[in-house]
């Protein structure tokens, strides 16, 4: 109770540590926040040359919108899987980036990870409206799934955030967590399907002599039904079924508090370690 009464008096810390993350993000860059969307569009063209022309990669066929188009079928998948690595390499990264002031004044250490994830979640929400419009543009009207939007971003941003908090208690005290954690991330990419529809994994697989559920085991993968869900509302025109967002709500809550166990545990040391 005690931490929770902290955590309340700190909201108007968090909106300064907020707003100063957004003010860095592109400080002295001459295109600001323009970047905010050249940067996926440029990965969304590089990754369309080489899955779509080079690998003949096809998308699925949008159901029931019938829009059948790699590129917003790749981008639908690239922004989430773009907010989870930059809002958990941030948030995890926040106790070293601000070390000065941790060892000066006590405040709640989560503040600081809870202002990274904010930033990023900001931006995140730019780049959502920028796809919104461009689904418009193709003819796909996304407007009635925009609540199913803001649902799955707020259980988005509570997974993000319980993974940023327990990495980033952990990279205090071990510093090699965060080169294992960007090679995680690299296998993580690949064992989701955002280059590649979920159609081509299969129902079932042969290991080791022994067939097991392939697919019911793939989709264990929070970020599986994370991207498929935001496929559902832009790309499909539909809402995700309503045992996905009770699964993602489940994994982010349970995704939360083991990382908040863990930061809580390993705080009260941070000051000495840095």
């Amino acid at each position: 109770m005690a931490t929770t009464s902290e955590l309340v008096e700190a909201r108007e810390l968090f909106r300064n540590l907020t707003l100063r993350e957004l003010r860095s993000k592109y400080k002295r860059s001459t295109l600001g926040w323009t970047w905010s969307l050249v940067n996926p569009l440029a990965t969304m063209v590089i990754y369309s040359v080489v899955f779509q022309f080079v690998l003949k990669v096809p998308p699925d066929r949008g159901v029931p919108s019938g829009l059948e188009n790699f590129p917003l079928f790749l981008l639908c998948g690239l922004l989430p899987w773009n907010f989870l690595a930059t809002g958990m390499l941030g948030g995890m990264s926040a106790p070293l980036e601000n070390s000065g002031l941790i060892k000066k004044v006590y405040f709640p250490r989560e503040v600081l990870t809870a202002s990274v994830v904010a930033s990023w979640a900001v931006q995140f929400t730019i780049e959502l409206v920028a796809l919104l419009a461009v689904m418009l543009a193709v003819g796909n009207i996304a407007f009635p799934f925009l609540p199913g939007v803001v649902v799955v971003l707020l259980i988005q941003m509570m997974f993000v955030y319980g993974l940023g908090l327990g990495l980033g208690a952990a990279n205090v005290y071990f510093r090699d967590v965060q080169h294992f954690v960007g090679i995680a991330l690299q296998l993580w990419f690949y064992a989701t399907p955002i280059v590649y529809p979920l159609s081509f994994v299969p129902e079932r697989a042969h290991i080791f002599g022994a067939e097991i559920p392939f697919r019911r085991l793939y989709e264990l993968n929070p970020m599986v039904r994370f991207i498929e869900a935001y496929r559902d509302l832009f790309y499909h025109l539909r809402y995700p079924p309503l045992v996905d967002i009770a699964y993602l709500l489940g994994a982010s809550v349970l995704v939360l508090v083991i990382g908040r166990t863990i930061f809580l545990r390993l705080e009260p040391r941070f000051a000495e370690e840095l």
